[in-house]
């Protein structure tokens, strides 16, 4: 067997084999097996380095498998890479991409940059392409260039970034990283955007969840920041190390960003309403006044 070689069972393609019981390419709508992944990644650069933030939950279908996923792969310490797709495919790939970066380190005496450790990566997939790689990552670090910050999916695609989201709550976490995003932010509000972005994926997307993991790429490697629950999040707001920038006591949620702004028809005290004016109280059946 050739160096870097892996072997394939015989018979047919595994595409087509997989292609018969799952959708896993759209070719089978009517496939009894539904793989449904969920996920919600995010990455950006800044002028502090790179903020990188995911959330927790593997689905299996509508089944939630685990809501404790560490979706951040440390492949060395200034090399980050983030698991979207497949669980077990970004968990393998992203380690035998660890295996390779040190053997280059050990060949060269000096540390791969970001840019040969992704291309070795969206090389190594492109050859398995077609055959049920289900992957979509970032790879984030810091090397003689700075930042640096690349996507890769198993289709062998690799795009240069600066600001990326992966998964199926992805959508969610962009509407707030457009909103908020700028290149001089300071790493407390890098931390909080990033907070933010993956919280409102994890509210409206029924497959992203549980809790987010937060972590910063400097010039001397990666730091994790901490473990943030998702609810905790939504009524009290971040606590502990991964709480910097935040305001101390304020969730995230509907309810704490709209106290006392709500249009809601509320009796207040001593408040005087004009005659006629359309009122809808609790506990009423229709309008009191008149029109």
């Amino acid at each position: 067997m050739l160096a870097n070689h892996f072997s394939l069972p015989s018979g047919a393609p595994s595409s087509d084999f997989l292609s018969q019981f799952t959708d896993v390419d759209s070719s089978n709508p009517g496939a009894k097996i539904k793989l449904h992944h969920g996920t919600t990644t995010l990455a950006f650069r800044y002028q502090g380095g790179i903020l990188v933030c995911v959330d927790s939950r593997a689905t299996a279908g509508s089944y939630i498998a685990s809501g404790t996923v560490k979706k951040v792969i440390e492949i060395n310490p200034y090399l980050l890479g983030t698991m979207a797709g497949g669980a077990a495919d970004c968990q393998y790939w992203e380690t035998y991409l660890g295996i390779q970066c040190r053997l280059h380190e050990l060949r060269n005496k000096e540390r791969i940059s970001v840019a040969a450790a992704s291309k070795y990566l969206a090389n190594l997939v492109y050859s398995y392409k077609g055959m049920g790689l289900s992957m979509g990552t970032m790879i984030c670090g810091w090397d003689k260039t700075g930042p640096a910050l690349f996507y890769v999916d198993s289709d062998g695609s690799r795009l240069k970034g600066d600001v990326f989201s992966v998964g199926s709550g992805s959508t969610f976490a962009y509407g707030v990283l457009d909103q908020g995003y700028r290149w001089d932010l300071t790493d407390d509000e890098a931390m909080e955007l990033g907070r933010r972005s993956i919280y409102a994926a994890t509210h409206r997307d029924a497959y992203s969840g549980n809790s987010l993991n937060l972590y910063t790429v400097k010039p001397e490697g990666w730091i994790y920041h901490g473990n943030l629950d998702a609810a905790d999040l939504h009524y009290d707001g971040p606590t502990g190390p991964a709480a910097k920038g935040a305001k101390p006591g304020e969730g995230y949620g509907y309810e704490v960003r709209t106290k006392g702004l709500s249009n809601k028809d509320t009796e207040r005290a001593g408040e005087v309403r004009p005659e006629g004016e359309l009122r809808q109280g609790a506990g009423t059946t229709g309008t009191e006044g008149t029109t």
